[in-house]
């Protein structure tokens, strides 16, 4: 039976071969680990994926949820996969032991979760919500905080979410509304209205946590004003038992194109005035404490595109080895077989696209997942906070690259169906539905590139941007000592180079107070920047999967040249295909910038 979720030969070559997983366990915290220990995580996460969370994902399409009596109704499915997620500890699979915790680096915990991902975008996202949640009440959250609804979130008992958007504001956090007054016990009362806020309602657990953006009387304006809140849905009582039902109020389910199985809820705090909320850390400060929350579910966007984009070429390529129809052009015996399609040149041509699109951005999302664990647990602190840097000038790139790319291969995916491909009778409609999503899903790709160009390429005078110049000059470096990946190392090392020089000169526009001018084009440069990036990351997969040819492993030569020839496709085909763009950023078109809102 052909792999559904993701390639596990594909699997076992990042993690041992490319991102050395296995020298993670040299490092204490991760010590007791071994790739036995590895691989058994991963596959009892491709099991329960397979047995529990596959078989709904077309019914939490087809039944998306209901807003009954002013709840949320959700199909019974959901309910016992994430039973048995929790169970098996991917809730807290990078947890201490002690906490009941797997302590699994963070590479492996998000190798585990994208077979859940693949399997069923929708039902995932309610526990990875609630990772999120749980990860920032326990980085910012006070001991009573952490104790009322930290422990009940580690077991499963408590969801959380993130509740941030306003109706009248969107994307611009600095306009919104949300009040908190302080009450005589410490805790404040919260008045507002969220939208979009994934998760914010559902029958799946005792409460929900939700981590909310609001004001305090004497905040300052703009982002500098913003404070963060937990808000749960019941409120916990000393000894941990629910108490009465707080004044936050389902108002209604939004209706989407994909992602159906989640909920997208608009919540009012306070309508009768009585919603509490407890203040986390500093007043003013909850932006920056929210940005955790907001960078690990940006990550965790980017590799949900990219497992749907995944599950999407997997499909289409069995489709195109099982599917007959016509023949070669030069076949002129009309009585003879008809071929599979995926003999056709054109095919082919799809599905190698598809193959560098996914798998490229799923190395990145395991790199950055390694960064993390670097980040965390390399020796010295100038050696954490230097990977750090990298995995936040990289993670724009890692949300919204795949978000476009991966969402291109589904595109493509239904194109090798043909007239089957947009019918719901096949599941690559609903890929392509699902992952629509995910350009817009935390930060739509335009504020990711205004992030990148405008903030991330020269914080701490561009220390990560030279960074990860070494990084791709290194592996440029290596690849130079085999000569058959001199025609995928030259286009890369010649992109760089003039990525580097268009870089400068729109920070120079910056530096200038020409703002509007540089970052008119961000889009167009988050682009260059990630072709450079997923570039260099083929490159890398390039040069292991030559020296396993040269290992002479015949069961893997198909493996290794597949891997070669995807590289050889993003490099010779996609990355020189970016001079246009960076032309237009060098002549610094205003063609968008100078259009008028009368001529339209």
């Amino acid at each position: 039976m052909a792999e559904q979720l993701l390639s596990s030969r594909n699997l076992a070559f990042e993690l041992y071969e490319v991102l050395d997983a296995q020298a993670l366990t040299q490092r204490e915290r991760f010590a007791e680990h071994s790739r036995e220990t590895f691989d058994a995580a991963i596959g009892t996460a491709r099991s329960i994926a397979e047995e529990l969370f596959a078989p709904h994902n077309r019914k939490n399409d087809e039944h998306e949820p209901q807003y009954v009596d002013g709840a949320a109704v959700l199909i019974p499915e959901i309910k016992p996969a994430l039973e048995a997620f929790i169970e098996a500890g991917f809730l807290n699979a990078t947890r201490d032991f002690e906490v009941g915790g797997m302590q699994l680096p963070n590479l492996l915990s998000q190798a585990c979760f994208a077979h859940f991902q693949s399997a069923n975008i929708a039902t995932s996202s309610y526990s990875m919500l609630t990772m999120g949640a749980s990860n920032l009440i326990e980085s910012f959250g006070s001991a009573e905080q952490k104790a009322r609804f930290l422990q009940p979130m580690i077991d499963g008992r408590f969801y959380g979410t993130m509740a941030l958007t306003e109706p009248h504001a969107g994307s611009s956090l600095s306009d919104v509304r949300t009040k908190a007054e302080p009450h005589a016990d410490g805790s404040y009362r919260l008045k507002g209205n969220k939208i979009f806020i994934s998760g914010g309602d559902q029958p799946i657990s005792e409460n929900i946590v939700h981590m909310v953006l609001a004001r305090l009387p004497d905040a300052p304006p703009g982002v500098k004003g913003i404070s963060l809140f937990i808000v749960p849905k019941f409120l916990v009582n000393d000894d941990g038992s629910l108490g009465a039902r707080n004044d936050v109020i389902l108002a209604g389910l939004f209706h989407k194109m994909g992602w159906r199985g989640t909920t997208s809820t608009a919540l009012n705090f306070g309508d009768k005035g009585e919603c509490v909320g407890y203040l986390v850390g500093k007043p003013h400060a909850g932006l920056s404490y929210m940005f955790q929350m907001m960078n690990e579910a940006r990550i965790g966007v980017g590799m949900g595109a990219t497992m749907l984009g995944y599950a999407g070429y997997l499909y289409s390529l069995d489709y195109a080895r099982q599917r007959p129809q016509g023949r070669q052009p030069d076949g002129k015996d009309p009585t003879s077989p008809q071929i599979a399609i995926i003999e056709h040149t054109d095919v082919r041509r799809m599905l190698l696209t598809q193959k560098a699109y996914v798998e490229g951005a799923f190395d990145l999302g395991l790199y950055a997942a390694r960064l993390f664990d670097d980040t965390h647990s390399l020796p010295t602190e100038e050696e954490r906070k230097t990977a750090l840097e990298l995995l936040d000038l990289l993670t724009p790139i890692v949300k919204s690259w795949p978000s476009e790319f991966c969402l291109k291969a589904n595109e493509l995916a239904i194109q090798i169906l043909g007239g089957h491909g947009y019918t719901r009778e096949y599941p690559v409609e609903q890929y392509y539905r699902d992952n629509r999503l995910n350009p817009i899903h935390e930060g739509t790709h335009g504020i990711q590139s205004l992030d990148l160009l405008g903030r991330k390429v020269s914080m701490n005078n561009g220390a990560a941007l030279k960074q990860l110049t070494r990084l791709i000059h290194a592996t440029c470096q290596r690849a130079s000592g085999y000569e058959a990946l001199d025609a995928l190392r030259l286009p890369l090392e010649q992109h760089v180079a003039r990525l580097h020089q268009v870089t400068l000169a729109l920070l120079g526009d910056l530096m200038q107070g020409k703002v509007n001018q540089g970052l008119a084009n961000s889009a167009l440069y988050l682009k260059v920047f990630g072709h450079a990036v997923i570039g260099w990351r083929w490159l890398e997969q390039a040069i292991r999967a030559t020296q396993g040819l040269q290992q002479g492993n015949a069961a893997d030569s198909d493996f290794y040249r597949g891997k070669l020839q995807a590289a050889r496709w993003f490099l010779t085909w996609e990355v020189p295909g970016c001079q246009h763009e960076l032309n237009l950023l060098e002549a610094r078109d205003d063609t968008c910038l100078g259009m008028q809102e009368g001529w339209f």
